[in-house]
């Protein structure tokens, strides 16, 4: 479903409107996969909504989304894991997303299809519904090799080219969190 306002009238059946944001879905992600860049390495509208899952998951910061689909889309076609900590979130939350608590290192290491550090593909469906921004992302990603982000402590992502400039800005992003 399409996250999103909907106007409707007293009456309207949960499943009327139900239905129509999934309609507005389907649109939405038609358009974007209609007129998305060449050579995203994506082999339909499906592996570019459950792209856009994780991308609307990964960042709130608009500015961000086009980055963090770089970043994916980057790692996928080198054949790396997308290593999303929201995937994971998902896969030990049996699908609600909501942890309370920080990713442990069982969680990563947790064998589900849906945990991207474990498994060399996408999930085998969306982790929740991203909106238009998402989906626009993953359809026209930054111009950018960046292959690596993490929480930079202000509520935005510092992104690396190489795995030593990743391992600096998470060093950073621990040190922040001493404070």
């Amino acid at each position: 479903m399409l996250p999103e306002t909907y106007a409707y009238e007293r009456g309207a059946t949960r499943a009327a409107v139900l239905a129509r944001a999934e309609r507005a879905m389907d649109q939405a992600l038609a358009k974007a996969w209609a007129g998305r860049a060449e050579g995203l390495g994506l082999s339909g509208p499906r592996e570019m909504l459950i792209l856009a899952s994780i991308v609307e998951r990964e960042t709130a910061r608009p500015a961000e989304r086009p980055l963090v689909a770089a970043v994916f889309l980057n790692r996928r076609r080198l054949g790396m894991r997308l290593q999303s900590d929201p995937t994971v979130a998902y896969a030990v939350t049996g699908g609600s997303g909501a942890l309370t608590r920080k990713l442990s290192r069982a969680d990563l290491d947790s064998d589900s299809p849906y945990n991207t550090y474990r498994i060399a593909a996408l999930p085998p469906g969306p982790i929740d519904s991203p909106g238009r921004a998402s989906l626009q992302a993953v359809a026209h990603p930054a111009d950018s090799d960046a292959l690596y982000f993490v929480a930079d402590g202000t509520g935005g992502h510092a992104f690396a080219h190489t795995l030593a400039e990743h391992n600096r800005n998470v060093a950073k992003w621990r040190a922040s969190q001493e404070k």
